[in-house]
């Protein structure tokens, strides 16, 4: 009999039953006992940063709570993505080179407090600057002088390879993942850069320091490297920041943001954002404000851990590939109250290369979304999409335009990323028709949003209206990934808008790193104690996930070490293959690899080409796949004994 303890889980079905979390709640996200202060896990002096921003667009009330309350030493913010750097570079020549830097980091995050950051000591450390960071710089002196205060501001520029174009696609490069040649429309260029041109400019003396394109990571590094002045050899401490920056730099995310037991989490409208405090031995804790929402837990900080990565034992970085597989958290007490030490990360020499990540366009896309009310509301979705398409193709016969490159439709509301593990009842009463194309001709698009409307009047009935009004046509954006020559590049330091200093790094050994994935069997090496007791995995484990281009990564964290064999053997690559086998681009061609994480009890999944192209280049709802954890947790791990009897 399946033991459906999921249903009666509070916040999924509001019930009065005690589920089995609810009777154990060590397997819960709750604050358990914390067995250690502070003062007995990090040794010697401390840094605090805190990270204000994890994407263009965050909330607007973390700038304040962290300098208020934070207790800080830096005060870093992330915002930059492969898709926000894209569209940076259309503002920037949409404004004739005046933009394509975050305005919300002047505007909104630094010229309200820019006061405040200054009485209290707070270095800022930001990505801010985009395809135009000394536009950025410039933008923040106003700010100061409008205030008056004196901050000395620095840049860090040499991500930007739009001016080496024409040399790199003469040099026959190819993309790291899919192998086509160099395209001819490329919209934006930047390799990720380390921490070490930030430390340096901490050390010239920088109040701010604003760049372009780094890794996300580096704005958390670069602080600790400046103030215990590591060696750029001494690779476990700079793995281990690198992992703290990691946690960090999506900011709320590690504090009870988008969390698998979201409904134990407490006052989103205030959720803390999170504090790292290092020391000089690379361990450190994870916190957030005192006072405010969220939560700091194992559990937190563990599916943030796994976010986004691929092989977790070669976590490659421009100053140092990282293993996390033997990394340990245990919580512990502090003034703030909740937080998580930290440790085991461990350091390999890095690459001798930078990725580089430029963008390219390839035509246009356009997305309609409209609700479809009353019965039958999934098949007159269907049925509606299907006959707009069919209409406009007419007229591009007529006109001798070509047909669609792509056609992608959903109906939200009928479980369609389930596909065929769906469990909606027939018959849904409300439904979200998602129709998604590419042209390679804005006309032809432009023919289409002026179709979506008619449907209205001249289809099926129910069509309620268009999200957003008539469908705007924009283009479409793909990314094309490398690996260049670290060797290639000059970086350069600007203090207050004077050229200061040619960045110099530190001359350290370099190697290229294979992946480590192996296929696995899902053999645990013994016989399991077995039952008749089927469980959704929600009841077993933790989810997280997220995206890299077109490939998609779930993170698995079993909710007590005694169950990671039972995950072991169930959520092989093949069962996960098989459970997403219509979200690949090729479900023929579908490949998922599976990382063991030990330290935490844990495995991360990476499922290749499953986004429909990714980002911007994806017609999907979730091209991103930001779902894809929540998903899995419907996953179904059976003959299993009971769960008290294991965990007991």
């Amino acid at each position: 009999m399946v033991a459906s303890i999921a249903q009666k889980v509070v916040g999924r079905i509001i019930s009065s039953k005690k589920s089995f979390l609810l009777q154990r709640p060590e397997l819960y996200a709750v604050i358990s006992k914390r067995s250690n202060s502070y003062g007995n896990v990090l040794k010697g002096d401390t840094v605090r940063i805190g990270c204000a921003s994890g994407f263009w667009g965050d909330s607007m009330v973390a700038a304040p709570q962290l300098i208020h309350m934070g207790k800080l030493d830096y005060l870093v913010f992330d915002y930059l993505s492969e898709i926000t750097m894209s569209l940076l570079a259309a503002v920037k020549k949409k404004t004739n080179g005046a933009g394509g830097f975050t305005p919300d980091f002047v505007q909104v995050a630094m010229a309200p407090h820019i006061k405040d950051i200054k009485s209290k000591g707070v270095k800022v450390i930001s990505n801010a600057g985009g395809v135009n960071p000394e536009a950025c710089a410039a933008a923040l002196k106003t700010v100061c002088e409008a205030a008056n205060v004196d901050l000395s501001i620095a840049v860090v520029t040499g991500d930007d390879l739009m001016s080496q174009i024409p040399e790199l696609q003469s040099s026959g490069i190819t993309e790291m993942n899919s192998g086509i040649s160099m395209p001819t429309s490329i919209t934006s260029m930047n390799a990720y850069l380390g921490a070490g041109p930030i430390s340096r400019a901490l050390d010239l003396g920088a109040d701010i320091v604003v760049t372009g394109r780094c890794v996300d990571s580096a704005l958390v590094l670069a602080p600790l490297l400046h103030k215990f002045q590591w060696s750029m050899e001494d690779f476990d401490a700079l793995a281990k920041a690198s992992l703290a920056g990691h946690l960090v730099e999506c900011g709320a995310q590690v504090t009870g943001g988008i969390f698998t037991d979201w409904h134990t989490i407490k006052d989103w409208s205030n959720i803390g954002f999170p504090i790292v405090e290092c020391a000089s031995d690379g361990d450190f804790v994870v916190t957030k404000p005192p006072k405010t929402g969220g939560l700091v837990s194992k559990a937190t900080v563990a599916e943030q851990l796994l976010y986004e990565l691929g092989d977790p034992s070669r976590y490659q970085l421009p100053d140092v590939v990282c293993d996390f597989t033997d990394v340990r958290l245990e919580e512990v007490q502090g003034q703030e109250g909740e937080a998580v030490f930290v440790s085991g990360a461990k350091g390999l020499q890095p690459s001798p290369n930078y990725k580089v990540s430029a963008t390219y366009a390839e035509g246009f896309r356009l997305t309609a979304v409209c609700g479809v009310g009353g019965p039958r509301s999934k098949d007159k979705a269907l049925k509606t999409a299907e006959e707009i398409l069919k209409r406009c193709r007419r007229i591009f016969k007529q006109l001798k335009l070509d047909d669609f490159t792509k056609v992608h439709t959903e109906i939200l509301g009928s479980e369609h990323n389930y596909g065929p593990m769906t469990n909606l009842p027939q018959g849904s009463r409300e439904s979200v028709l998602w129709l998604a194309v590419h042209h390679k001709d804005k006309k032809a698009l432009e023919i289409l949003a002026r179709e979506i409307a008619p449907a209205g009047t001249g289809m099926a009935p129910g069509l309620t209206g268009i999200v957003g009004g008539r469908p705007k046509v924009s283009p479409v954006l793909k990314l094309f990934s490398f690996l260049h020559d670290k060797q290639n590049y000059k970086i350069d330091i600007k203090m207050n808008g004077e050229h200061v200093e040619t960045f110099n790094p530190t001359s350290v050994p370099t190697t290229t790193h294979a992946d480590t994935w192996s296929p696995s069997s899902g053999d645990t090496g013994s016989a399991l104690p077995r039952g008749t007791n089927t469980y959704r995995l929600e009841d077993l484990a933790y989810t997280r996930s997220g995206d890299k281009g077109n490939n998609c990564n779930i993170g698995v964290v079993a909710r007590h070490p005694s169950l990671v064999p039972y995950l072991k053997e169930a959520l092989t690559e093949a069962a996960v293959a098989d459970y997403f086998g219509h979200m690949f681009d090729n479900p023929d061609q579908k490949r998922v690899r599976r990382y063991d994480v030990p330290g935490i009890n844990g495995f991360n999944f990476v499922l290749l080409n499953c986004l429909g192209g990714g980002g911007i280049a994806s017609l999907r709802s979730d091209p991103q796949g930001k779902a894809y954890g929540q998903i899995l947790l419907d996953f179904q791990v059976k003959d299993m004994p009971n769960l008290t009897d294991i965990t007991s």
